[in-house]
């Protein structure tokens, strides 16, 4: 790992299994930063995650390692370490102290550790996997280069896009979500990066709990209206200014509807705002009630809220880039060849054209088909038992036989 020898790492690697821990469980433990209280897609993999451990696994330790506003555990495997909130961060913290990270991380004994960003817990991780000889896998959520392009500007993606590529080569193994980010980590010099499209919980995201009627109502809407639907962080790369002026440009019968996105929106008579929706359960109902989701973000690493939505039944209208449009085809919904208001509208008109509600259908079917995530999970634990070789990842133990 990092400037160490192969062998050096697999002789630290020997001596760390050969001491015995307390249970003799093997142990994994998940740090990153992006995990607030009103994040989205990172938290409910972490969530989705540890759930089906401890259902398919339970015989493996997890632990999950992130920022909050004190050092706390809250005795079921999640421990939060003091952290600053960023200014306008929208709940998120930066960890400042490396060096106190890498201490927390060592001390809960690692067999692997995953890491979900390049900041302050991923390269704590990368600290404590070398002082161990505990492999550190990457899992790579966020493309820094391109939102350093969007957010500082053009000239600022090829540096950053360099020392993202540099933190990374120096996991023992990088999990990207999407083909899209596989993709840039190897032009960025990171060796074979694994594509593993996340999945959705198909129990919890349904279309079953759908109440259109009693959501025109409350939003004072009639049944004639076409709602369409964006849930998601009020960032500036959810390119929430394309979907208001799209559905602008369509005017009646559409109505746009932003669950927790409504600060990066301009106000519009045709826009609607609803405060984040924390509750997976109250969130399925919300998008199954609604007519179509739209999401114009053409540099998405992955875009799990899009499978979440066709998993309750709604068509989607994405672009035909990034990972969004790795999960949609006109089987599912509709592509704009580019996030511009104009394509936009046409492929939200297209779609309505050709009868929505039946591609929803075909929606809901397609995550059913690919994307339940015990096939995710299953794939993830071959990756850490290949980089562990523990073979503990890859099934469960047998039952322990009854006393005759």
């Amino acid at each position: 790992m990092l400037e160490d020898s192969a062998f050096g790492w697999v002789s630290r690697r020997a001596e760390f299994l050969a001491r015995p821990l307390v249970d003799g469980a093997p142990r994994l433990v998940d740090t990153t930063m992006l995990y607030a209280p009103r994040s989205g897609g990172v938290k409910r993999y972490l969530t989705a995650k540890r759930a089906w451990f401890a259902k398919a696994r339970p015989h493996i330790r997890h632990t999950l390692v992130v920022p909050g506003p004190r050092h706390a555990y809250d005795g079921a495997g999640r421990l939060s370490i003091y952290a600053a909130p960023l200014p306008f961060g929208d709940g998120y913290r930066w960890p400042v102290g490396k060096t106190a990270w890498m201490k927390r991380l060592m001390r809960q004994r690692p067999t692997l550790i995953e890491a979900g960003d390049p900041y302050t817990p991923g390269l704590a991780a990368q600290k404590a996997g070398e002082a161990l000889g505990t492999p550190v896998v990457g899992f790579c959520h966020t493309d820094l280069g391109a939102l350093a392009a969007l957010h500082i500007g053009e000239w600022a993606e090829r540096p950053v896009r360099r020392r993202w590529g540099e933190i990374y080569r120096r996991f023992d193994k990088v999990v990207a979500p999407s083909r899209y980010i596989a993709a840039r980590l190897a032009e960025a010099g990171v060796d074979s990066p694994v594509a593993l499209p996340l999945g959705v919980d198909v129990e919890t995201f349904r279309p079953d709990g759908a109440d259109p009627a009693g959501l025109r109502r409350r939003l004072g809407l009639e049944p004639r209206h076409r709602l369409l639907v964006f849930a998601g962080r009020p960032a500036r790369e959810k390119r929430v200014d394309v979907l208001v002026e799209a559905v602008e440009r369509l005017g009646e019968p559409y109505v746009l509807l932003l669950v927790g996105a409504g600060a990066a929106a301009a106000p519009s008579p045709r826009v609607i705002e609803l405060p984040y929706e924390p509750e997976p359960t109250r969130l399925a109902a919300l998008l199954a009630s609604c007519d179509a989701f739209v999401h114009a973000n053409d540099g998405e690493p992955f875009g799990l809220i899009v499978l979440e939505a066709m998993a309750c039944g709604l068509p989607v209208v994405g672009v035909a880039a990034g990972g969004v449009g790795e999960s949609l085809d006109v089987a599912v919904g509709e592509l704009a060849p580019r996030s511009a208001p104009g394509e936009f509208a046409e492929a939200i008109e297209a779609l309505f054209a050709r009868g929505a509600w039946d591609v929803g259908q075909a929606a809901r079917a397609r995550v059913l088909e690919r994307h339940g995530w015990d096939t995710v999970f299953e794939r993830l634990s071959a990756v850490y038992a290949e980089v562990s070789g523990d073979p503990a990842f890859l099934e469960a133990p047998p039952p322990l036989a009854l006393a005759s």
